[in-house]
């Protein structure tokens, strides 16, 4: 299990910082409104329910003593009435913050994953998908509640708070003085435990991250794992994950129980001050009356709740701000591979490609690629062939700009014979006119129909029928139970590795690009259903450019030039006769895979 993946925990002990919360007010103030009226039928049900105690004590020190029955059935309508109007205004209430609940989670998360689909490929190739999913669903979740209900929660506890003291003032003051005389004791427990308790819950979120990131990448490279017999070991690595987990949550549940305890030991005390204090301390030993008592112990459990409820929301606070932080983090993730601030639109190319001077690392200092130069002539297939890790897709990457250049320049050739930089227009212009099949097909969840018309939304059946044709892909794909209608499952797993490649090069194909890129596009078919293929492909090439990537070296020998692409750059450049006349690297490496294949 490597350290820098499923098992380092993500930074969440960070000070308060309201510039977050702040930010987040944009999310706020489009349901401010629905929040208002939220908080005021909540404070007035709340209001209105502080009388129940009032009720009970005007009943047993009046109404009973002086057998006022009609007192008792006006308090009994009283008490039913409050009831019910709490329970209308709650459930009022509890409807609209769902609400609004949900609406800022659509909004975060919709905003979230506009930025991401925007993100370069470099930001990807350096984090587990499992924890940047954490961020899109668990953080997001957990955000939304806190600016919806934590906000109301906060003032509304507040306000139940001045309502009590209030309302047990004017019961008895000097019981009320007595209750409030727990309050330092009380905070002070407060204090000592919640900075734990805090510390607790962002460990658990942490391990919980780590746990989610791994079960994603498990679940996706399950085929990899049973093919190495690897399961024992991915379960002993989610065990450790999955125990960690769980001691978390256990340890987290334990330090917010201490809460819990002190608030109900803090009750009882106090209302035992309290039954002592109501017998013996006021009125020279005479005893308060029965409906006081009574309902100056009903406000004591009230008392303490806001309190409680005041310091769990602080913590909700501190650990949601760090969710918030992480979030804001991501959408403040630079989109470097985006349009110029002036990007023009790229007109209709001709085919015609320039690399000029090109250099290019994925990691600082270690160039893949240097002052390389390259032109394509409009209608000429080239093929890139040399050994793995030699730069060949970057090639391909470069042109369809996944990544930025470190120097020199790509230009694109128009109609007109206008010269263009591939960084200087705009993505959507340039990409949709560059066919792109990479080796790694990758097939979504929906019909064969729709997932050949993904390479153009527009495109009519018969037209998607006509692609599939072309590249051999209607052959299987009628024998399939619904025929293009057939529904696929996720990632194409109801489909050979060889069907997902037709699929794909259809779809490539009904994009009808001016450049057309493959990439190890037939490596996973087989070699009766690559003959078919060919003929496809030799019709697709006539009249547009194409750039090919391909293992299979007998694929590519009718191009009209093969690059040997080795030492951060062109190695040897020809045609295939040329080439093998040379007797260099390409005479080398077709040599020898003619002899593995005879093999």
């Amino acid at each position: 299990m490597a350290r820098n993946k499923f098992d380092v925990d993500e930074r969440l002990e960070s000070p308060f910082q309201w510039k977050h919360l702040k930010r987040a007010g944009k999310y706020i103030a489009r349901h401010k409104y629905k929040m208002i009226a939220a908080l005021v039928m909540s404070a007035l049900a709340s209001a209105a329910s502080l009388f129940i105690p009032k009720i009970t004590q005007w009943v047993l020190d009046e109404a009973v003593p002086n057998g006022d029955t009609a007192m008792i059935g006006r308090m009994a309508m009283l008490f039913v009435g409050i009831i019910a109007l709490s329970i209308v205004f709650t459930t009022i209430r509890s409807r609209t913050m769902a609400h609004v609940s949900q609406r800022i989670i659509h909004d975060i998360r919709s905003d979230l994953f506009a930025h991401l689909q925007k993100l370069p490929f470099s930001y990807y190739d350096s984090r587990p998908a499992g924890k940047i999913l954490v961020r899109v669903i668990n953080y997001v979740n957990s955000v939304s509640d806190i600016l919806s209900n934590g906000i109301i929660n906060m003032i509304l506890e507040i306000i139940n708070l001045v309502f009590i003291v209030v309302f047990m003032y004017a019961t008895d003051a000097t019981l009320a003085t007595v209750i409030v005389a727990g309050l330092p004791l009380f905070v002070a427990v407060i204090i000592l435990i919640k900075p734990r308790q805090r510390r607790a819950w962002q460990n658990q979120s942490n391990k919980n991250s780590n746990y989610n990131a791994y079960l994603a990448e498990s679940i996706d490279g399950v085929r990899v794992s049973q093919l190495f017999d690897r399961q024992e070991v991915n379960i002993s690595i989610m065990r450790k994950l999955a125990t960690a987990c769980r001691e978390a949550w256990l340890r987290a549940v334990k330090i917010s129980n201490l809460v819990w305890l002190s608030s109900e030991t803090m009750t009882q005390l106090v209302l035992t001050f309290l039954y002592i204090a109501g017998v013996y301390w006021i009125g020279g030993g005479k005893m308060v009356s029965f409906g006081v008592i009574l309902a100056m112990s009903q406000y004591v459990s009230r008392f303490w709740q806001p309190i409680t409820n005041l310091a769990n929301i602080y913590n909700s606070f501190v650990n949601n701000i760090a969710y918030l932080e992480r979030i804001f983090e991501t959408m403040d993730e630079p989109v470097v591979v985006d349009d110029a601030p002036n990007a023009e639109t790229l007109p209709p190319i001709s085919g015609e490609v320039d690399f000029e001077d090109v250099t290019f690392a994925y990691e600082d200092g270690i160039n893949v690629l240097e002052h390389m130069d390259l032109h394509v002539r409009a209608g000429e297939s080239i093929a890139l062939v040399g050994p793995t890790g030699a730069g060949k897709s970057t090639v391909i990457n470069l042109l369809c700009r996944f990544y930025n250049l470190n120097g020199g320049r790509i230009l694109l050739h128009d109609r007109d014979g206008q010269v263009h930089d591939v960084s200087q227009v705009t993505l959507h212009s340039l990409r949709s006119q560059l066919g792109i099949m990479l080796q790694d097909s990758f097939i979504f969840s929906g019909t064969l129909m729709d997932n050949i018309r993904y390479g153009r939304l527009d495109a009519t059946d018969s037209e998607v029928r006509e692609a599939a044709r072309r590249v051999r892909a209607d052959d299987f794909i009628k024998k399939m139970p619904q025929g293009y209608k057939t529904e696929i499952k996720e990632r194409g797993n109801n489909l050979s590795q060889g069907e997902k490649q037709l699929v794909a090069f259809a779809r490539t194909l009904l994009s009808d690009p001016a450049i057309l890129i493959l990439d190890e596009a037939t490596s996973s078919i087989d070699t009766q259903t690559e003959k078919l293929l060919q003929e496809g492909i030799q019709e697709m090439l006539k009249g547009r450019t194409s750039i090919i990537v391909a293992h299979r070296l007998s694929t590519i020998k009718n191009c009209d030039s093969i690059l040997y692409i080795s030492n951060k750059g062109i190695a040897e450049a020809g045609s295939h006769e040329e080439l093998m006349a040379k007797r260099g690297l390409y005479y080398q490496l077709y040599t020898a895979q003619v002899k593995e294949e005879a093999a």
